[in-house]
């Protein structure tokens, strides 16, 4: 019993000492857990002022916490359409209007990275109408492609949400 006590607490004291050893590792771009309403304007503004030319959509980090990410996107234009392959996507809208098209398949469908592919739109799929202060969450393997309306720049706040692995 005390060998299995020791043990325990050895374990726990190394596991501890190791995810602490990750964290303080981690770049600080990586780790951000908070950010104010005044920061989230500052963003939007960044994001407005980054633009280049007739750029569809720029995207700005707002929380980081490995493997999580949540990110701020504005987005004055048609941005092409996507598929995560192993993430599905939560958004929010935080100002402006637009259409999502989700479902359907890519047209000119591209590998942008391992986990990621693109396209230039969605054949077929379903289109649902998106205004301030809506949810919406994508499955991962799903095509979708957000346009604004109205005139002016529709701006998310995204949320990746990685699949756990089976039996893990």
């Amino acid at each position: 019993m005390r060998t299995q006590l020791l043990a325990f607490i050895c374990l726990v004291t190394v596991g501890a000492s190791t995810a602490s050893a990750q964290r303080a590792a981690e770049p600080p771009n990586l780790l951000k857990i908070f950010a104010s309403a005044s920061d989230i304007q500052d963003l939007i503004a960044q994001a407005k002022a980054d633009r280049k030319g007739d750029q569809p959509s720029v995207s700005k980090p707002i929380l980081r916490l490995a493997p999580y990410r949540i990110n701020l996107e504005y987005r004055p234009g048609n941005a092409r359409a996507s598929v995560h392959e192993h993430d599905a996507e939560m958004m929010y809208v935080i100002e402006g209007a637009g259409t999502i098209v989700t479902g359907g398949k890519l047209v000119n469908e591209k590998r942008t990275n391992a986990a990621n592919l693109s396209g230039t739109s969605i054949e077929g799929g379903n289109s649902q109408a998106l205004k301030a202060g809506d949810f919406l969450i994508v499955p991962e393997n799903t095509p979708h492609q957000i346009a604004p309306s109205g005139g002016a720049p529709i701006v998310l706040m995204t949320f990746h949400v990685p699949r756990p692995v089976p039996g893990k």
